[in-house]
C-alpha cells in the first residue's frame, strides 16, 4: 500500500515538473513557427552566393528562374551545363535567369570548396549564370529554399531530390511551376520557358 502511494506521488511530481518546464521554457521550434510567416514564393528566401554574400531572391522578382542542383563530377554534368549555357545565352536578356546550387550529397560528386567549384564551372563548363553556396537538398539540413521547392512540386513516388541536376522552373512571381528529373535535358523543356517569358523564340 505504501509503495503504491509512493509510486503515485512520484508520477504526480514528474507530470507537474514536465508542465512546469514546458510553460517556463516553451519549445523554441514552436515559438519560431508561430512567429515566422509561411513562405509563399521563392522570393521570400535569402540565399548565399558562391562568395558567401547574402542574396535575397526577391531581387529576381519579374524574372523566370530555373533552379538547379549541380555537381562537377557527375555523368550528367557536361551535357547539362552545355544545354543550360545554350538556354542562358538565348534568354538572359529576356528576364530569364539560371540559379545553380552545388550539392555534394549524391556520391560526393561536388567535393570541392566554393572557390574550386567556381573555377571548375567557369573554366571547364564556361557557365556565366550565377553559382551559389554549396547546399544540402535532402535531409534535416536541407536548405530552406529546397524544402520549399520540394513542398511545391514533389517528385515521382517521393518528394526528395533524387540526383544531381533536378530542375525547378519558377515564374516571374516566384511560384514553382514545374519540376524536371535529372535526366531531362534542359533543351527538352525550352517551350515551357518560352511560355513563361511570353516568347516565341525558336
Amino acid at each position: 500500500m505504501a509503495s503504491t502511494a509512493v509510486t503515485n506521488l512520484t508520477s504526480f511530481l514528474l507530470v507537474g515538473l514536465a508542465f512546469f518546464l514546458f510553460y517556463r521554457h516553451p519549445s523554441s521550434s514552436i515559438t519560431l513557427n508561430m512567429t515566422q510567416e509561411t513562405p509563399k514564393s521563392v522570393h521570400d528566401f535569402t540565399v548565399k552566393d558562391i562568395r558567401g554574400n547574402e542574396v535575397p531572391l526577391s531581387s529576381y522578382n519579374g524574372k523566370v528562374l530555373l533552379i538547379v542542383n549541380v555537381a562537377s563530377k557527375c555523368g550528367l554534368t557536361a551535357s547539362n551545363y552545355k544545354e543550360l549555357n545554350i538556354l542562358y545565352q538565348k534568354y538572359k536578356n529576356q528576364d530569364f535567369e539560371i540559379l545553380a546550387f552545388p550539392c555534394n550529397q549524391f556520391l560526393w560528386q561536388e567535393p570541392g570548396t566554393n572557390e574550386e567549384i567556381q573555377e571548375t564551372v567557369c573554366t571547364n563548363f564556361k557557365a556565366e549564370f550565377p553559382i551559389f553556396d554549396k547546399v544540402e537538398v535532402n535531409g534535416n539540413n536541407a536548405a530552406p529554399l529546397y524544402k520549399f521547392l520540394k513542398s511545391q512540386k514533389g517528385g515521382f513516388l517521393v518528394d526528395s531530390i533524387k540526383w544531381n541536376f533536378t530542375k525547378f522552373l519558377v515564374n516571374k512571381e516566384g511560384k514553382v511551376i514545374k519540376r524536371y528529373a535529372p535526366k531531362t535535358p534542359p533543351l527538352e523543356f525550352e517551350k515551357d520557358i518560352q511560355d513563361l517569358l511570353g516568347s516565341s523564340s525558336s
